[in-house]
């Protein structure tokens, strides 16, 4: 029972404290890519060809210890001649504790695509969100209500009726990206004006910085089956939380794999296995984080997480439109 207690309090004082009265950080994928809007704002309208696309994303975080980090998202774009770059709309629900606490986020983004020479171009990108964060108070448990026996059997003597349960406000995004036809990279800031987000005491959203580059390199290209191998590094930070992840994908065919590591300033996260198929219409991905840090004894079990791309028939592409070779996922 004290065991049970204990993870107890554990699960619900990362859901608190990271949400309530601290500046917590943004919801994470491990398909990067796969996510494009989510990981750049830049990347509207940047599918091949400038095509429609739709993404569904779906990460499920640390089942061991009862679903209790989910985070899905689904986004559209596409590339439009008439406004010199690409138009797109993201939707994100973050769920923790069980539900019972919650951030909805929807967004619209425009991105203008700007050709510098025949062989390198730049996307720049603008987000505007508007975000609402949701606390159910009453599914929440508190030191008052615990028995040392006989657990949680107490009811709680906080002051919880006249707390909001809601919060919510604006938030507005920035990136870009330069690339050319086997090399890229780009820059993200996230949350500009660090909006105020706390329930019951003032909270600022910390303003969220993103690198990545990658590239890449054709093994066998006058082979019929050409095998190519994506390098990548991503590097992201939010106010003291500083996290580098590097791996490799591996393109033969409609297959590819990829295998990542992940790690912050003062420890060794884990590990990332992603699968993928991508055909002309669509591309489908799973991956599994490999937990190695001091969570793996808590049996989180690590992450799974899902994605699927749609893509949309489209007009002949636009001379001024140049096809970005970053990775699938």
């Amino acid at each position: 029972m004290l065991n049970k207690i204990s993870k107890s309090l554990l699960l619900f004082a990362i859901c608190i404290f990271t949400s309530i009265d601290s500046n917590a950080q943004d919801p994470a994928f491990s398909q990067f890519y796969a996510n494009p809007l989510y990981l750049n704002p830049a990347f509207a309208g940047a599918a091949p060809k400038g095509a429609p696309r739709t993404n569904l994303n779906y990460r499920d975080q640390w089942p061991g210890i009862g679903r209790t980090f989910i985070t899905t998202s689904v986004s559209y774009d596409k590339h439009v001649d008439k406004v010199g770059g690409g138009l797109g709309v993201l939707i994100l629900n973050d769920r923790s504790g069980d539900g019972n606490i919650q951030l909805n986020s929807a967004s619209l983004i425009y991105s203008y695509n700007l050709p510098v020479t025949r062989t390198f171009a730049i996307k720049a990108g603008f987000e505007a969100s508007y975000r609402m964060l949701n606390l159910d108070w009453s599914q929440l448990t508190f030191g008052d209500m615990i028995d040392q026996k006989y657990g949680f059997i107490y009811p709680t003597q906080e002051n919880i009726d006249n707390n909001p349960s809601s919060v919510q406000y604006p938030d507005f995004s920035t990136g870009f990206i330069g690339y050319t036809d086997n090399y890229y990279f780009g820059f993200a800031a996230h949350h500009l004006t660090q909006p105020e987000q706390g329930f019951i005491s003032e909270s600022q959203l910390p303003s969220k910085f993103t690198i990545h580059a990658g590239g890449n390199i054709p093994l066998n290209k006058y082979s019929n089956n050409v095998t190519t191998i994506s390098p990548n590094f991503l590097y992201q930070s939010q106010q003291d939380f500083k996290q580098f992840n590097y791996g490799v994908y591996v393109y033969r065919g409609p297959i590819v794999g990829g295998l990542w590591a992940r790690n912050s300033v003062e420890n060794f996260d884990a590990f990332i296995l992603m699968v993928g198929l991508i055909q002309d219409n669509f591309k489908f991905g799973y991956s599994y984080d490999i937990t190695v840090s001091n969570l793996k004894n808590s049996n989180t079990l690590g992450a799974h997480e899902i994605s699927f791309t749609l893509y949309m028939p489209t007009k002949s592409r636009s001379k001024s439109f140049n096809t970005i070779s970053c990775p699938q996922f």
